[in-house]
């Protein structure tokens, strides 16, 4: 006849197996809980590949701030291929060559002291319509994992597309088809060359730069943009967008 464990016992082993078994459930649900954000990132990636965002968190933030933004959503087709060009010379332009991260680009800024920015386009596209605006280190870990599956998904004129209907160009003005008009009193689809590579300019600080009032530090900027735009059309470099 097989002998009873006694109470003591049961309860001493049990007590024994609680860390175990505490540690085992923490684990359990932090992976759940890892898939599940996973999960929903694949999902809001293959959304927008095809849907345009309704808004940003930046872009909302600052609506709720200045009491509404103006913004139009237009389709690359009337987008002025010299506005294409002129941002990806000003911001990113290895942008055909690169899968999201700009290895090169990072070290360069790393090497500077942090005193210029390292991201992609397609790291800002990911900044914007997904996260938030800051540099803490949770945001740029998330902004790095999530930029190669939107690279992945979207073609490179769908992020650039995106990338121009989004960035913010004034207080309250998001979106290049807004600031054409805003600026120039044109559409987007009519911008020339100059117009063009001010507007990509002003982006980098678009509450303290004027496209249609440029400073002589915006004009030597934007003269130099229209350098870069030609050489990336003529070097194949615009060739993933255009």
């Amino acid at each position: 006849m097989a002998r009873k464990t006694p109470k003591k016992t049961k309860q001493a082993v049990k007590l024994r197996e609680r860390p175990g078994l505490l540690v085992r459930w923490l684990l359990r649900y932090v992976l759940r809980g890892v898939l599940i954000v996973i999960a929903l990132a694949v999902v809001a990636t293959l959304a927008f590949s095809a849907v345009n965002p309704p808004t940003t968190p930046y872009m909302f933030a600052e609506g709720r701030r200045v009491g509404g933004v103006n913004q139009t959503w237009v389709p690359m087709e009337q987008i002025a291929p010299a506005m294409a060009r002129s941002a990806v010379a000003a911001e990113d332009a290895n942008f055909c060559t690169h899968w999201g991260l700009d290895l090169t680009a990072i070290r360069a800024a790393l090497e500077d002291g942090g005193n210029r920015g390292g991201s992609t386009i397609s790291q800002q596209v990911v900044k914007n319509v997904y996260l938030w605006q800051g540099r803490s280190w949770l945001r740029k870990s998330l902004e790095a994992l999530m930029t190669p599956l939107v690279e992945a998904v979207w073609s490179k004129e769908r992020i650039l597309e995106v990338y121009l209907n989004v960035a913010e160009f004034d207080e309250g003005v998001f979106g290049v088809e807004a600031a054409a008009v805003h600026y120039f009193g044109v559409r987007a689809q009519d911008l020339t060359d100059v117009q063009a590579a001010r507007l990509a300019a002003i982006l980098p600080a678009p509450k303290s730069r004027s496209a249609s009032q440029p400073t002589s530090f915006v004009q030597r900027r934007a003269a130099s943009i229209r350098d870069g735009a030609a050489t990336i059309a003529a070097d194949g470099r615009a060739g993933c967008f255009q």
